[in-house]
């Protein structure tokens, strides 16, 4: 009758398989207890390095939705995060501006993947065709405020 037993050889690579395997998990499980990902600086990993504008965070915690990335409405078009951002950017510089607060803005991605501004209802393919100077203007610093961050 054939022997079914598994070599010793096999045996031991195996369990020094999962020694490494357990070993590696627990030093990755220690460090991450390290790392306060809520404090600003050097100690979050490099892909989360950047945070979402002060303005984004603000309409997130204002929805009740806590800490995101973007802050998307129920009702609002389709749009990419960053785009989002600026749209957050936007609506916080124009709340704060009792001229501007009038105008309904939305930012969403057209049939043809373009960025489409939405004013009051009528969308526009780009900052510089929007109908008004002051808001070509917000529009300009909240880019460039998001560019920063």
């Amino acid at each position: 009758m054939p022997s079914t037993l598994i070599p010793n050889g096999v045996v031991v690579v195996g369990a020094i398989a999962i020694a490494m395997i357990i070993l590696l998990l627990a030093l990755v499980a220690t460090k991450a207890r390290k790392v306060d990902l809520t404090a600003p600086g050097e100690q979050k990993p490099g892909w989360m390095r950047s945070t979402p504008p002060a303005e984004t965070l603000a309409a997130t915690k204002a929805d009740g939705e806590g800490v995101q990335l973007f802050d998307r409405d129920k009702g609002e078009a389709l749009a990419s995060p960053f785009a989002e951002q600026i749209e957050d950017i936007v609506r916080a510089k124009l709340k704060a501006d009792p001229l501007l607060a009038k105008f309904k803005i939305d930012l969403g991605s057209a049939p043809d993947r373009r960025l489409e501004i939405s004013v009051d209802g009528k969308k526009y393919p780009e900052i510089d065709a929007l109908p008004d100077e002051r808001l070509r203007r917000v529009f300009h610093e909240a880019v460039a405020e998001w560019e920063k961050s």
